[in-house]
């Protein structure tokens, strides 16, 4: 492959070294590299095992990375064209990520198999030497019963399961023991239904309808059809290996105190609970709760919350933003202008990269390919931190048949796309700027990039550098792309259910009770310890419908879209009034205009607030809480107390008040 020393050293800042035989008769260039201590990019994934061995040696491990540049640049018909992009993988490599957190499952090796005939039967003799077996059998009908009883056999149908490796939960109805005297098959004896049993591993070979959703990834649950013994081979090689402690991803850091889920039984924001493929999201009161252990890392929760209370963390959004960041400025650096990038994962994406880049014209010089562990963790900061930094176009790659369900990918592209065209992003025709590209052949992959009209660049491509947490990456990403845009609308609305938007306030009805702002979650409603005051920002509501929903007044509504100006503009004033002095000790409660209004109601038009009690029962009105309780004190006054009366008051008084009817 064509090699552009020059080119590719400045996107690389000049520290660049080329060599021929690096694996062979120059292999102490790498030694001398990392004896340096300094961290050393290599752009050979082939010999990754020889290099580490190295940097092993040398205890330079943590400072060694790989950027695979032949697959993904040198082997394409562009290749003499490619050095501003092998610049840019090559920087964009260098980036560090920092390590995701773990958490410790340990499985003792009791497995219960789950199934219908001898294949079960057969499954746990094969097993019995690795694993403490049990064989739970559904409906059977004639099992010739076994030689030995080496493990137990027993009937029952699994009517509920939860759990995962190491802690399966099982509910059974029909359960019960073989009989001994079983002779030419298993007879058992009477069942019962609402049995329970656990076991560390679960395998099911019945054939039938999977026991969890999103089965594939429910760590310990192995399932295999028993009419195909290849499978049922391989369910059986990866059940003997799972004994002992294993360390999996945390995938998700969740933050709950940006939960926008309930405040006081009222719901607001469901999103992440509607798109997690495997049950691992509940409801938990005010918040939700994510279970780590049965958690499968496919980043839609992230993708789609609003507040960032659930991040993704391999990596967390703004380490990936960095990268993307880093990309970027080395491409433009190098000489590279408007390109594509191709969002990617490893157990899919790759192998059809590398497909086309062996047996086709392999990928074009202007499409920066970009492995994320999950296509799902995507969010729309991502494609607007892009299109700011100078992106013509955003594409992920899928599955034609996703392992997860594509839902919410479609709508946070369909959301990324809807601000890139209000911004004039745009290509010929209203091509799609972030758009998603579904299929399992190399050459439907090409056909798609280059039949994909390139959008409008940035009008000065932004350099900012992201960081903090998930919204305020986002806020700086959606400001940048709006500063950069080719037309830069103030507001863009959205369809009903967005993450983004305003609120309108008919304030003429509001009585700055304020129930608003203790339901905010994200402190986008505010008031103030001096006055009677309402504020809001913009920029950090997500259009859960709690403050609708609490307002007892009704005067709130959402309104769905993206205001520019306003997502940087300070806090704003909604409603802001003059307190009312209490008239025994100045304290200020309330606002003027409540108590002048609920005064002016009553007084002399209510029979509680006539005569020379009623002015006393006004006067209270009028008093802040501390000095109402004191009147009521000291001087014996009731306020809640009816007219007096001189004698007791009968069914003729209430008939003859009443009236005829």
């Amino acid at each position: 492959m064509p090699l552009d020393a020059e080119i590719i050293g400045r996107g690389c800042g000049g520290r660049l070294k080329t060599a021929d035989q690096l694996c062979g008769r120059e292999l102490d260039r790498v030694r001398e590299a990392l004896g340096t201590g300094a961290s050393v990019t290599i752009s050979c994934t082939l010999q990754a095992p020889l290099f580490d061995e190295v940097a092993a040696e040398l205890g330079a491990e943590d400072r060694v990375s790989y950027a695979k540049i032949r697959e993904t640049a040198g082997w394409s018909s562009q290749a003499k064209a490619a050095g501003p992009k092998m610049a840019a993988l090559l920087a964009a490599c260098a980036e560090p990520l920092p390590d995701a957190a773990t958490v410790a499952i340990e499985s003792r090796g009791v497995a219960l198999i789950y199934g219908r005939d001898a294949a079960a039967i057969e499954a746990g003799r094969r097993l019995a030497e690795h694993l403490d077996v049990t064989v739970l059998l559904t409906r059977p009908e004639a099992v010739e019963p076994p030689q030995r009883n080496d493990f137990p056999v027993v009937r029952g149908t699994i009517a509920g399961a939860k759990g995962r490796l190491g802690a399966f939960d099982l509910r059974i109805d029909d359960y019960a023991l073989p009989a001994p005297s079983s002779r030419t098959h298993l007879e058992f004896g009477p069942g019962r239904s609402g049995a329970t049993s656990t076991c560390d591993i679960l395998i099911d070979l019945t054939g039938g309808t999977a026991l969890f959703p999103a089965h594939e990834v429910r760590l310990g649950y192995l399932r295999a059809d028993p009419r195909d013994p290849a499978a049922v081979e391989r369910v059986i090689g990866r059940a003997s290996h799972l004994v002992g402690t294993f360390d999996k991803t945390r995938f998700v850091d969740f933050h709950a105190d940006l939960c926008a889920h309930s405040r006081s039984r009222i719901t607001g924001c469901t999103r992440c609970l509607e798109v997690c493929p495997t049950g691992a999201i509940a409801p938990a009161g005010d918040t939700v709760a994510i279970d780590p252990y049965i958690c499968a890392g496919c980043g839609n929760c992230a993708s789609v919350c609003p507040t960032g209370a659930a991040a993704y963390a391999l990596p967390p959004a703004d380490a990936l933003m960095r990268r993307l960041r880093t990309l970027m400025l080395a491409y433009g650096a190098a000489g590279g202008r408007a390109p594509t990038v191709l969002f990617h994962d490893g157990e899919h994406g790759e192998p059809l990269i590398d497909a086309l880049a062996r047996h086709g014209d392999g990928l074009p010089a202007d499409v920066l390919p970009v492995r994320v562990n999950e296509i799902t963790q995507l969010g729309p900061e991502t494609f607007a931190a892009l299109l700011a930094y100078g992106a013509t176009g955003v594409r992920i790659l899928a599955r034609a048949r996703p392992k997860h369900d594509l839902v919410s990918l479609h709508r946070v592209v369909a959301l990324g796309d809807v601000l890139a065209q209000g911004l004039g992003y745009g290509g010929p025709a209203g091509a799609p700027v972030v758009s998603i590209i579904e299929t399992d052949d190399p050459d439907a992959l090409a056909a798609a990039l280059s039949e994909a009209a390139p959008g409008t660049p940035a009008r000065a491509p932004a350099r900012f550098m992201p960081v903090g947490p998930k919204r305020e990456v986002l806020r700086f990403a959606f400001n940048e792309m709006h500063a950069a845009a080719p037309v830069p609308v103030p507001r863009i609305a959205l369809a009903a259910g967005a993450p983004f938007g305003g609120l309108n306030f008919r304030t003429e009805d509001c009585t700055l009770c304020l129930a608003c702002v203790g339901a905010c979650p994200t402190h986008a409603l505010s008031d103030s310890a001096e006055r009677p005051f309402l504020g809001f920002e913009e920029s950090l509501c997500v259009q859960c419908g709690l403050c609708a929903n609490t307002c007892p007044e009704n005067v709130i509504d959402l309104m769905p879209g993206v205001d520019f100006e306003a997502w940087k503009a300070p806090r704003r004033v909604v409603k802001e009034e003059e307190p009312f002095a209490c008239i025994t000790c100045a304290k200020p409660f309330g606002t003027r205009s409540t108590i002048e209004r609920v005064v002016e109601k009553l007084r002399d038009r209510h029979w509680m607030f006539t005569g020379p009690a009623g002015e006393a029962r006004v006067r209270a009105l009028m008093m802040c809480e501390d000095c109402r309780v004191e009147v009521a004190v000291n001087q014996g006054f009731d306020p809640h107390a009816g007219p007096a009366r001189d004698k007791p008051r009968t069914t003729e008084d209430y008939l003859r008040e009443r009236g005829p009817q």
